[in-house]
């Protein structure tokens, strides 16, 4: 079972399609949730569609077909990476090739950064001169599982030169929905 299988679950289950966005944005299961008052859902601001979350499901499951029949890896880590920021976190992300940061959430600037499996690091680089508040750096391992780690600007190192590195392991731990 995928971690989005839920969604489909819930299709099958009558929930609405507010009540399966709503569940998609927050990337947890209905069930396992106490009630929450509507007015505090409304806050959160959930905006991934169904139909964003199942493109993002089939990419997921195309990859990881084309890595298990070829044996490598489609090169899409960014976008998938920005995809799971949007339909698990909220983010809005801006048009595509705006300067600065990838998205926004709240009144909060994101960039988003990927870690993918054939990296041989887990650290990332970012341009000091990006304007974003927070950064979001999404670890994808080798059999498709998404992790995502949250950094507040002010927090990523300072020094010299145009980029500035951050290592997985000095982040934060791992960013639940609904905390970003």
């Amino acid at each position: 079972m995928s971690d989005w299988d839920f969604l489909h679950d819930m299709h099958s289950s009558g929930y609405s399609p507010q009540q399966i966005a709503d569940a998609a944005a927050c990337g947890y299961n209905p069930w396992e949730w106490q009630p929450v008052d509507e007015e505090d859902l409304q806050e959160t601001d959930p905006c991934a569609s169904p139909e964003l979350v199942a493109v993002f499901e089939r990419l997921v499951e195309t990859a990881a077909s084309y890595r298990d029949l070829t044996g490598r890896y489609m090169q899409i880590w960014g976008e998938l990476g920005e995809l799971y920021a949007e339909v698990t976190y909220g983010i809005r992300r801006h048009k595509p090739n705006t300067p600065g940061s990838d998205g926004k959430l709240g009144n909060d600037y994101i960039e988003v950064k990927t870690i993918s499996p054939e990296k041989s690091t887990t650290e990332v680089q970012v341009k000091r001169a990006g304007n974003f508040n927070k950064l979001l750096v999404v670890r994808i391992s080798g059999d498709f599982q998404f992790e995502a780690r949250m950094l507040d600007r002010k927090r990523i190192p300072k020094g010299e030169g145009t980029h500035a590195k951050v290592e997985w392991a000095n982040m934060p731990g791992t960013v639940k929905p609904g905390e970003a």
